[in-house]
């Protein structure tokens, strides 16, 4: 039995421009909020306070989160490596926040420079700062299914992080693979243990497309019952630890599966499609998803 309903937490204004190289306007990520809502998405991950230093993408971060005219019913989260970082969340007046620990010791090394055990210190005094406030914490296990440094990628290891990010009172538990190396047998183990410790309506999937293998890891977890995923409109986001490869699964290609198989989304496939295409033209690309690609080309010549 599949589940009836399905929530996506769409990424795109976040985790799918943040390593575009050419700058990206706040007008035009606030555009894009704009129409993911108008869309039917109810769940955005809108941009990180993060250093400007590191990620000089969303160096505006605070401007993006001013200019968002917000809908009732829409979750408006950030990503928030640290104490500043929830300061800024929080005068941002943020919905939730996003912190993320590796399954892997050797990417929370190279990629944040500490200790997984650190990693998640940090992210304490984070997590008691939201629940003070009133603010949701949503939690990432990023390289849950696969490592660029090490390789594979111990289930035991994923159930450990999980356990201490429950620990330290995070809300919601998301199981990420982050460079797109998962399979369907792999991720049902890695969901299997996951579910032994997490409500399933507070676990997601967030997976990446590298080897074409997000759609049916998608269909292995809704099998499980699992119901909530992260997506990124237009396929935005590259992998940066996979030369060349794709990120983000595209949300229009997650829709078109769930839709094909009666699950309802309360999103509209073709504001969708405009969303990717709108988003697609402002960074002088074609979408990387195929929906969107095949349904555009059935539209007839603008004009």
């Amino acid at each position: 039995m599949l589940p009836t309903h399905v929530a996506l937490v769409d990424v795109g204004p976040r985790d799918g421009l943040q390593n575009e190289a050419a700058p990206v306007s706040a007008a035009t990520k606030i555009e894009l909020v704009h129409r993911l809502q108008a869309a039917g998405l109810r769940q955005i991950e809108a941009t990180s306070f993060v250093s400007p230093k590191w990620v000089p993408q969303m160096a505006d971060a605070a401007e993006v989160m001013a200019g968002i005219q917000r809908q009732p019913g829409v979750r408006y989260s950030v990503l928030t490596p640290n104490m500043k970082g929830f300061e800024g969340a929080l005068a941002a007046g943020a919905d939730e926040v996003v912190v993320f620990a590796a399954a892997s010791e050797a990417f929370s090394q190279r990629n944040i420079n500490c200790s997984i055990t650190e990693s998640i210190a940090r992210f304490q005094p984070v997590v008691a700062a939201a629940h003070a406030h009133g603010m949701r914490v949503r939690a990432a296990v990023s390289c849950a299914l696969g490592c660029p440094y090490q390789g594979e990628v111990a289930v035991d290891d994923v159930d450990d992080v999980v356990d201490r990010l429950l620990g330290i009172g995070c809300d919601h538990i998301g199981i990420a693979d982050t460079i797109g190396v998962g399979t369907a047998g792999q991720v049902q183990r890695v969901m299997e243990r996951a579910l032994q410790r997490v409500p399933v309506a507070e676990l997601s999937g967030h997976f990446h497309d590298t080897y074409g293998q997000a759609l049916t890891n998608i269909h292995a977890c809704l099998q499980l019952g699992v119901h909530t995923f992260d997506t990124s409109v237009a396929g935005l986001g590259g992998c940066p630890y996979a030369k060349g490869a794709t990120g983000n699964v595209a949300t229009e290609d997650v829709v078109y599966l769930l839709h094909g198989l009666g699950i309802v989304t309360g999103i509209d496939l073709d504001a969708l499609v405009d969303t990717a295409d709108f988003i697609s033209r402002a960074l002088g690309r074609k979408p990387v998803s195929r929906v969107a690609n095949a349904l555009l080309a059935k539209r007839p010549p603008a004009g």
